[in-house]
């Protein structure tokens, strides 16, 4: 052969060599999804290590929310070789046709929509994968997994995985502490550097606004993996590893053995009762009624078993009513009527207004002398008389006009008690009630068409006012420190940091301190002296402020709502109690209160005669 020859041969066996390479290169590549997924096999290097949630602490040092360990039972389906339906069937004790449809279920709910760039249409995109594991049963128990564990090495391609879930030692606070489920779609989307499909997150409460500071920070491992997924050895020693960093402990203000009390004196009544520390602004216990054991709601498996009857419970226990329950205040208002009166110098300490019942409606007492005796008897006309003069102060010679200057006026006194205007705790959800401007009463009567006579209602708390239980015990927590409030919040430090900056910041009312001693006075007056109309608020040794409510319920009974401060010399609680359908406010809310109040201050109770009363009475609908 010549050498022209032998150049040819050579150049076409290059050039069929090259051929063949190419096309089975494109085959690969194309035309055969296995070595697209081999390859994506080999490329798993990087596991990620989830940390343990952050742990709750109540005031003194109380675990309140914990974490327990519990158990996916995962398989990578690459791994798994002749699987027996029948004998894993009867392991799992499910029907062997179970054992497929699950299968099916965890491939669809991979399913996710996407938009084709070119054709603009949606299509459907499964990201699942034969080579990742995937839980075939989540949340099982260490006595449920005991039970198949020794048999899963019969199962190749199964196995157990330790998960954390939360635990509530004291089955109270569920609308405090809020609940974890899993993660929706669109929550992954907004943060997938930490989420995962499958991970949980927090859903309300606690857990919810607080939730990257609980789900601390995630670790990684580097792995060297066969092309089967199998971890053969840790990458470079496992230099390049991270730990896992657990998330920061929430030290909170609630006093969990408070909270637990409220609840129990809270049974088989609506309402709220909400206990703040006046100094710091800190939430003592936040009672919701009725309330559910937050253990409830534990997990997918608890939520998917109780949520619905939860929803579906007529009298509302997913409800938060301290935080989102708008009612009309009543009586109570009366203190913040009586101070913005003698800072607008429209009353004094020493003026006098006659009880005319023709005005509207009150109970037998003597004329109120002073703003003093107005709060401790709570006159009704003496309030009526003063919200008057303040609305109608003669700024304008047009009665009409004169009203809505007076009532602008007045709003911004409202809102510097912290009503009108949500109180940005640290909880999701929570409602500013209604105190009704200048541009509410034009919507209803039109412009200049109203006057003081239009709207008197507002002066003792009823008509268009509304307040949340929260901002009640916040004005009980104002009147404690003669005029001024920390924003109440549940979490006093994050780790060892303190409370978020802006619960340090002291918020002042529009009114001088030197008006409150006259009208905390009067509250004295109400529990201490005769004529009062809280006697059963009061507490053996240690002297009671407060005022009572009777807020007017077209659906039924009046509710019944008493706020207090003690000591009175030296605060340290300030409480809000609101029982719906009870009446009088100083029949239900004002003892609740008082044994609410001895129970944080001295740790036990001297009346047990009052106690037991709550304790059985039945309030509701």
């Amino acid at each position: 052969m010549n050498l022209e020859g032998r150049r040819l041969v050579f150049l076409l066996l290059f050039l069929g060599v090259g051929i063949i390479f190419t096309l089975r290169l494109f085959y690969m590549q194309v035309m055969d999804d296995q070595w697209i997924t081999r390859a994506a096999e080999v490329s798993q290097k990087q596991l990620t290590i989830k940390p343990p949630r952050g742990i709750l602490y109540d005031r003194n040092g109380v675990k309140v929310v914990s974490n327990k360990t519990y158990y996916n039972l995962m398989f990578v389906e690459n791994q798994i070789k002749d699987l027996d339906t029948l004998a894993f069937a009867q392991l799992l004790e499910i029907e062997p046709h179970e054992v497929e449809e699950r299968f099916e279920a965890i491939r669809k709910s991979l399913d996710r929509k996407t938009r084709d760039r070119k054709t603009g249409r949606d299509t459907i995109v499964n990201d699942y994968r034969r080579y990742l594991p995937y839980a075939f049963i989540k949340e099982l128990t260490a006595q449920e997994i005991a039970k198949i564990a020794t048999e899963l090495p019969n199962f190749p391609g199964f196995y157990e995985e330790a998960i954390s879930m939360r635990d509530y030692p004291y089955p109270v606070g569920a609308n405090i502490f809020g609940y974890l489920n899993e993660i929706r779609p669109h929550e992954l989307e907004a943060d997938r550097y930490f989420y995962r499909i499958g991970d949980v997150i927090g859903r309300a409460g606690l857990e919810r606004y607080y939730e990257k500071h609980l789900r601390g920070q995630k670790g990684t491992r580097f792995i060297i993996s066969s092309a089967r997924g199998k971890v053969v050895d840790n990458f470079a020693d496992g230099k390049l590893d991270t730990p896992a960093v657990q998330g920061f402990p929430l030290h909170l203000g609630i006093d969990i053995d408070l909270q637990a009390y409220g609840e129990q004196l809270m049974e088989n009544k609506l309402g709220s009762v909400v206990a703040i520390e006046p100094k710091t602004g800190e939430i003592l216990a936040l009672v919701s009624a009725p309330s559910y054991d937050p253990n409830s709601l534990v997990g997918a498996r608890n939520i998917k078993k109780n949520y619905a009857t939860l929803v579906q419970d007529s009298l509302k226990p997913l409800f938060p009513r301290p935080l989102q329950a708008e009612y009309p205040p009543g009586s109570i208002f009366k203190l913040i009527q009586a101070l913005s009166g003698m800072q607008e110098k429209v009353i004094t300490e020493n003026t006098s207004f006659p009880c005319n019942r023709s005005m509207v409606g009150c109970h037998n007492h003597p004329t109120a002398q002073n703003i003093q005796q107005a709060v401790q008897f709570s006159c009704n006309p003496y309030f009526y008389y003063q919200v008057r003069r303040f609305i109608h102060q003669g700024k304008h010679k047009n009665a009409y006009k004169d009203a809505a200057i007076g009532l602008d006026i007045w709003v911004k006194y409202m809102k510097s008690f912290g009503l009108g205007i949500p109180l940005e705790t640290d909880i999701f959800g929570i409602r500013k009630g209604v105190i009704p401007n200048v541009a509410f009463y034009n919507h209803w009567y039109g412009e200049y068409r109203w006057q003081w006579s239009t709207i008197r209602s507002i002066s003792i708390g009823q008509g268009e006012v509304k307040v949340t239980p929260l901002q009640m015990a916040n004005l009980a927590a104002i009147m404690a420190n003669r005029g001024y409030y920390y924003t109440p919040h549940i979490v006093k430090s994050i780790g060892e940091d303190g409370p978020l900056p802006r619960f340090r910041e002291k918020h002042y009312t529009m009114v001088d301190s030197t008006h409150f001693a006259p009208v905390v006075e009067g509250m004295r007056r109400v529990v201490e002296e005769a004529g009062g109309t809280a006697r059963r608020a009061r507490i053996k040794d240690i002297v009671v402020a407060g005022k009572t409510g009777t807020a007017q319920n077209p659906h039924g009974e009046d509710h019944s709502v008493f706020i207090a401060f003690a000591p009175f010399d030296d605060p340290k609680i300030a409480i809000a109690v609101f029982v719906e359908n009870a009446g009088f406010g100083g029949t239900w809310a004002a003892p609740i209160a008082s044994l609410m109040m001895e129970k944080y201050l001295k740790g036990s109770i001297s009346d047990e005669l009052k106690e037991k009363r709550i304790l059985e009475s039945r309030i509701t609908p």
